[in-house]
Parts: structure tokens; C-alpha cells; sequence
């Protein structure tokens, strides 16, 4: 297969936060913008691999800043690494202040989809090739994440998680 880099699957959805969509202190509903990376993180997903994606697992949300009714909303998804069947996803939530116009990051996450075939069947996607600094970074970073999750969830021996204990023993001489 062919790599691909990050670019390749970036995906970028804007919008605004509707009365509908916020809460009694007119901030947006967390389930609302969770439901708005999700398919941001499905789009970059499925234009990575060329095939049906389904959400395997939310890794890690940070609701950090409320987002006021009325702001304008930037969901920046883009694959950080792929693995055999399945690919990290990382998000970025930006807003922008409806006065000022000042964009500012507001929440991020990470998704984890795997791609299937047309029965459901996981099938290969192809490896990633990081480019930037920052992507270097967060690739370098998902195989920590993933063994973590693994382990938390019993499907990986502590032992076998290579990239943990270099994390955590190679300060140790």
C-alpha cells in the first residue's frame, strides 16, 4: 500500500453553536461536540483508508474551555498514525470570538477507528508518514497511547508494552 501522509486525510468542519445546541449556561452541549468530532474524525479516517471507518474508542477528551452560544466552531481532524487495521485520529477544537474574531484552541481529542470492509470485517490501511514537527510528535506518541489503552483494557501484558517502559526506564542507568 501506498503511505500517506497526515494532509492527505485532514478535515476541517466549521459552524456555528445554535440555541438548540447549548446548555442553561449557553455554553455548547459536550455531547454536541462530541458528536462533531466524531464525524470529523470519521471523514479524516475514511480518507486515509478508502473504506467504511467505525469509531472503536474515544482515548482521551479535554473539555477545556467552554464554548459560548453564538461562537463559530473549527473541528480540525487529521490521522496521527495508522497501524494494522486501525488508525489514531487527533482533534482540534477551535473558536473563534464572535467580537473580536480572535480564534483560540477550546478542546481537543482522540479517536481511535478502524476500517472495514463491506461484511464489517477490519481490513489494512495504509501506514502514515508523518511530515511536520507536530505530527512527528503525535505519531510518535500513539503507540504509547495505544499500548496504554491496551493494557488498561487487559489485552496487552504490562511486560509486552515496549514503548511504556522505554518511556518509564530509560532515565534509568
Amino acid at each position: 500500500m501506498q503511505p500517506k501522509s497526515p494532509s492527505d486525510s485532514r478535515t476541517i468542519m466549521t459552524d456555528m453553536v445554535l440555541p438548540s445546541e447549548s446548555n442553561p449556561l449557553n455554553n455548547l452541549f459536550g455531547g454536541e461536540l462530541l458528536a462533531r468530532m466524531d464525524r470529523a474524525a470519521s471523514i479524516a479516517a475514511r480518507r486515509h483508508s478508502r473504506r467504511i471507518t467505525v469509531t472503536a474508542s474515544v482515548n482521551h477528551v479535554a473539555f477545556n474551555h467552554p464554548v459560548p452560544l453564538g461562537s463559530v466552531v473549527t473541528v480540525e481532524a487529521t490521522v496521527s498514525r495508522a497501524f494494522n487495521t486501525s488508525m489514531e485520529v487527533y482533534i482540534d477544537v477551535w473558536m473563534e470570538d464572535r467580537q473580536n474574531r480572535e480564534r483560540s484552541k477550546a478542546n481537543e481529542a482522540i479517536y481511535t477507528f478502524v476500517a472495514v470492509d463491506d461484511s464489517g470485517v477490519p481490513t489494512k490501511v495504509p501506514p502514515l508518514v508523518p511530515e511536520t514537527e507536530l505530527e512527528k510528535e503525535r505519531f510518535e506518541g500513539a503507540l504509547r497511547r495505544k499500548q496504554l489503552s491496551l493494557v488498561l483494557a487487559k489485552r496487552m501484558k504490562p511486560s509486552e508494552a515496549t514503548e511504556l517502559k522505554a518511556l518509564f526506564l530509560k532515565n534509568k542507568d
